[in-house]
């Protein structure tokens, strides 16, 4: 490698250490530094071997930390991995870290705290605008309504 491809190489690797990223995000940022391709599969393919890339380990960390951080829902996680590029398989391995105790209880958080900021009288409205508030967010329609009607 020349010393351009040592100081690309250098460059993704800190890129790649400061927070885990998807194979997509770093082709996009060698493509932005203006790498050519042959370099950056070469990079990438180290990069790939010293454990920079790791798709499974972003998608598990993605889905978490945006279902803790942003209070995403799982619709909305999948959205975003596969704007990624990220495969359905690596994606639903990322999702099974979400714990289903600590989902449910998000939502019913979510719900009861935007239930209380709805200024409308009219109870069935009032219900839908919570509903619709937290399907945007990525709930599924069914678990928010079971919720919203107490069945769960």
């Amino acid at each position: 490698m020349t010393e351009h491809h040592q100081y690309l190489l250098h460059k993704a690797q800190q890129y790649c250490a400061y927070q885990e990223r998807s194979l997509y995000e770093v082709k996009l940022k060698l493509t932005e530094w203006r790498a050519q391709e042959h370099v950056a599969e070469k990079i990438i393919k180290i990069l790939r071997e010293e454990n920079y890339i790791n798709e499974e380990q972003f998608a598990k960390s993605f889905a978490v930390g945006k279902f803790r951080q942003k209070q995403w829902g799982k619709n909305k996680i999948i959205f975003e991995l596969k704007k990624k590029q990220i495969p359905d398989l690596i994606i639903q391995i990322g999702l099974q870290e979400i714990d289903e105790t600590e989902y449910l209880n998000c939502l019913k958080d979510l719900l009861k705290k935007k239930l209380k900021e709805i200024k409308e009288e009219n109870p069935r409205k009032k219900n839908y605008k919570a509903a619709t508030f937290a399907i945007n967010r990525g709930f599924r329609s069914g678990l928010v309504w079971d919720v919203i009607n107490g069945n769960v």
